[in-house]
């Protein structure tokens, strides 16, 4: 009697233990271990979850198990990077493959809400736990998964003998996104409804998850911010001494191969065994020239702009646009910032550099006389020739097998978080449009209350797509598909507001469909 007293007096403790787990929100068992994380009004946040585990230029593959309860209420590590002019983020740390979950209270296993998976941009610097995903989680309604990976030389490094040359960033991000599809329903998210996203270079690796064969069902939409999966870049784009490149942002593997032949040099390794004994941080002088993913390897078989041509994507629904002044970004940063703005004798130099004969035709069609300045000038060409007509293009080979929504971040008054130099007027330039998404502290005591507003709608915009496909909703301007007309949907502020963008007639795209290339 006594035996059977201690076993019950046992079990219930035990039963009363497994209760107050299952009701602690803060608290998560995922096939590896127990995380716990913290609650803050309406959301719940989890941080620096391990998704995966790789050795450098290694494949990556499950996190391993840990044991007790893992402290989820701080950012885990970053991936390596050595920070930069506009960003002075600093990591040595190459165990840095986790991932963030913030989730409405409202979320639960009963009550599962869709998942949006966050792919930051910057192939040098960042980490998923800058993006402050509350207000999206809380006002959109759904669960949102941000990501750290690895970064250029780490991520996008080629050298033969390599089991996946130049697409481990890659790897890493499709690891994540199998783990979303296996432990999301823990923080009461939909594995079945999971909203690829990202910015820059975190839509550029979203548009190379469109082509990948091994990509294929680890995700059911994909919304691109500022991508430029068929762009080219003409001679001194970004910098007045840069060569051409056919494509911005992809190589062949053999391309990648030969880069790093010519510049292992300088870090005193000869050989693959050299470059994996170094410290992290005496790579970070090659962080840059490998931010180019890779292709012709099985996580990307062809160029992506031949299968996007070809129509060998994966036929998800797709929201996707740009900012109205993207390369202002870059020309602020790479030329006035630098103490080196454009000048108006240096203007029809750079013209003659990237146009050659052609020139004198986009000089009369952009003349000093109709802007602000040489440097804007040269930014807008930039805009319309890279940044516009790629955009246009990759949106018209994806509406042939998908449905597409088309935007332009419109707000020329975007509250500025780059150091541009207060004599350049920035616009909405590329990145810009990332507080509306993520609002911060700062973009809540930088913004207006028409900011606000517009922050709002795209936060609706955006969440309306990941729970039907489809951005439209209640008490939104209505957004048509891009099947409709070619419809771009402008997101502004002011008298035009968020509504129809002449976006061929602003950034000349009839002009630039005329010129080669």
């Amino acid at each position: 009697m006594r035996l059977f007293t201690s076993m019950l007096v046992a079990s219930l403790a035990l039963a009363a233990c497994s209760a107050e787990s299952t009701s602690d929100p803060t608290l998560v068992r995922v096939s590896a271990g127990e995380v716990r994380g913290t609650e803050s009004g309406n959301v719940r946040t989890f941080q620096g979850i391990p998704y995966g585990a790789a050795g450098r230029w290694e494949p990556t593959g499950p996190a391993a198990p840990w044991q007790g309860v893992r402290d989820a209420t701080k950012p885990g590590n970053m991936c390596p990077q050595g920070g930069t002019q506009y960003a002075q983020t600093t990591s040595t740390t190459e165990d840095c493959l986790v991932l963030n979950v913030t989730a409405p209270r409202t979320a639960t296993k009963d009550s599962p809400k869709p998942v949006m998976v966050w792919l930051h941009g910057d192939g040098g610097v960042g980490a998923g736990h800058l993006f402050d995903a509350r207000a999206l989680a809380e006002t959109g309604d759904v669960v949102v998964v941000t990501v750290n990976y690895r970064l250029g030389i780490f991520g996008n490094f080629s050298m033969p003998g390599m089991d996946v040359p130049g697409s481990f960033g890659l790897l890493d991000q499709q690891e994540a996104m199998r783990w979303v599809r296996r432990e999301i329903a823990a923080f009461g998210g939909k594995p079945d409804n999971v909203t690829l996203f990202g910015e820059s270079y975190g839509a550029q690796s979203a548009s190379a998850h469109l082509v990948s064969p091994q990509a294929r069902g680890l995700f059911d939409r994909v919304i691109l911010q500022s991508g430029f999966a068929l762009m080219d870049m003409p001679a001194g784009s970004l910098l007045p001494d840069l060569e051409a490149q056919p494509w911005w942002g992809w190589r062949t593997a053999e391309e990648q191969s030969q880069l790093a032949a010519a510049s292992i040099g300088q870090v005193g390794c000869a050989d693959l065994n050299c470059l994996r004994g170094l410290p992290a941080d005496r790579l970070f002088g090659l962080m840059q020239p490998f931010q180019s993913f890779a292709y012709g390897n099985q996580v990307l078989p062809k160029a992506p702009a031949e299968a996007f041509a070809a129509g060998e994507f994966h036929p998800v629904p797709v929201l996707m646009g740009a900012t109205r002044d993207e390369h202002r970004g870059f020309t602020g940063l790479f030329f006035d910032l630098l103490g080196t703005p454009v000048t108006a004798e240096q203007y029809p130099r750079l013209l003659d550099r990237a146009f050659g004969d052609r020139a004198a035709e986009v000089a009369r069609e952009y003349p000093l006389t109709a802007f602000e300045s040489p440097s804007i000038a040269w930014a807008t060409v930039l805009t319309d020739r890279m940044w516009a007509r790629s955009t246009d293009r990759f949106a018209r080979a994806v509406a042939k097998r998908a449905a597409v929504h088309f935007y332009e971040f419109a707000d020329r008054a975007a509250p500025s978080f780059l150091p541009f130099p207060p004599t350049f007027p920035p616009g909405a330039f590329h990145a810009g449009d990332l507080p509306y998404v993520f609002p911060d502290e700062e973009f809540t005591a930088k913004s207006t209350p028409e900011q606000k507003e517009l922050s709002g709608r795209m936060i609706r915009y955006w969440a309306g797509f990941a729970h039907r496909g489809d951005p439209n909703g209640a008490g939104l301007p209505r957004w048509p598909a891009f099947g409709e007309g070619g419809h771009v949907q402008s997101l502004g502020t002011g008298p035009a507001g968020v509504g129809p963008a002449d976006y061929r007639a602003t950034h000349k795209l009839d002009f630039w469909d005329r010129m080669p290339g």
